[in-house]
């Protein structure tokens, strides 16, 4: 079917992937994709849509993050049910897989769970003639913190102790510092085993983020890094692997996406932020931690910086945030077609429902409405 500008096409959305409790972002910055925490539950169909397709056709390549997987899952099914001359192929390698393939030319856009540091904005300038790459944010959720600890179903830390606990300086679940932050519990002195990914990972870097902010006197390593640099502790490839050694491992302790924590039925910290009540990790308080995000890029670039300090009330701090990466100026001419029409419909209103609707955080809307505005000037 022959493609006409500006040509409106209505199209069923396909049902949203049936969820088990919450579906966020899945395993970041990892190649292992073999996990399905999208098992169980009710699926939800998504409502009547219209998708604005203008010329795009062919195909466009993508990759990098595997955090926005499930995100993109949706996305492309909804947008190619619309646009059926368009192909959408997103490779979910990692994000900085993705951030080295979109540097060396080879895909339109990439996903990236951290925004392009200054070397990665000028190796861009030699495939994007006339530009340079910039950061869109696109999707968000929170990082959990998942644990194995028979007989103890709600469990409370904060900055200092998880940075203690994932540096090896905190050894045992009965320890004073766990003690005293849940005097209502019955801690074991069951030795604690923390997990913690062997892959470089925006989940790391992300939790890494939050220690330093939260515990800078206890987490002394880099927290722009995306590999682990603490001591001790075991190593599992991508957030799967993580999340399976939490639950085959009695007193094991580890971080992950927060489907995984509900696919594998783990039970998940409550972080003390300072706040009036400690703060669970479920999308609706990651998006309120995410909504007081500040733009520190500048001109169309809309890097974030995010508070992994907030002690607003209700607000999970241990956040993630996913980034679509294009040339502002430069684009291939095959290709920038699909690619403003395919963000356009992922940064909507409809867009960003889906996603709601099936346990994202959704971009908060002032950031949401920059987006916007900055997708259709890609040129």
């Amino acid at each position: 079917m022959k493609l006409q500008r500006k040509n409106r096409l209505r199209a069923t959305a396909l049902g949203a992937l049936a969820v088990s409790g919450a579906l966020v972002l899945t395993a970041c910055g990892s190649d292992d994709n073999t996990a399905d925490p999208s098992t169980g539950g009710d699926t939800k169909t998504a409502a009547t849509s219209t998708i604005e397709c203008d010329d795009a056709k062919g195909q466009i390549l993508a990759a990098g993050s595997s955090a926005q997987k499930n995100a993109m899952d949706l996305w492309v099914k909804n947008f190619q049910q619309a646009c059926s001359d368009v192909e959408i192929n997103y490779q979910p390698i990692g994000s900085g897989g993705g951030i080295t393939k979109f540097t060396q030319g080879q895909v339109a856009f990439a996903g990236s769970d951290s925004a392009l540091k200054p070397e990665e904005v000028t190796a861009s300038e030699e495939v994007c003639t006339g530009g340079k790459g910039i950061n869109l944010p696109m999707v968000g959720g929170p990082v959990a913190i998942g644990y194995n600890l028979p007989g103890v179903d709600s469990l409370i830390l904060d900055g200092p102790t998880l940075a203690k606990i994932f540096d090896s300086k905190i050894t045992k679940w009965n320890d004073k510092a766990i003690a005293t932050l849940n005097p209502d519990a019955k801690l074991p002195a069951t030795a604690i085993q923390a997990f913690h990914r062997s892959d470089e990972s925006g989940t790391t870097q992300n939790l890494n983020k939050y220690l330093k902010a939260a515990a800078a006197s206890d987490w002394g390593y880099d927290d722009s890094s995306k590999s682990w640099e603490a001591k001790g502790g075991q190593a599992a490839s991508g957030s799967s692997g993580v999340a399976s050694s939490v639950k085959e491992t009695e007193g094991a302790i580890g971080y992950f996406e927060l489907s995984y924590a509900t696919a594998s039925s783990l039970s998940t910290v409550k972080v003390d932020t300072g706040a009036g009540e400690p703060v669970e990790a479920t999308t609706e308080n990651a998006s309120k931690a995410i909504a007081a995000a500040k733009v520190k890029g500048t001109g169309n670039d809309l890097a974030l910086e995010l508070d992994y300090a907030t002690k607003a009330e209700g607000a999970y701090p241990i956040i993630l945030v996913t980034y679509e990466i294009a040339c502002d100026k430069g684009n291939k001419p095959e290709t920038l077609p699909g690619v403003k029409a395919f963000l356009n419909y992922t940064v909507s209103d409809e867009g960003q429902k889906v996603l709601s609707e099936a346990g994202y955080a959704p971009l908060p809307t002032e950031i949401a409405a920059k987006v916007r505005e900055i997708v259709p000037t890609l040129s």
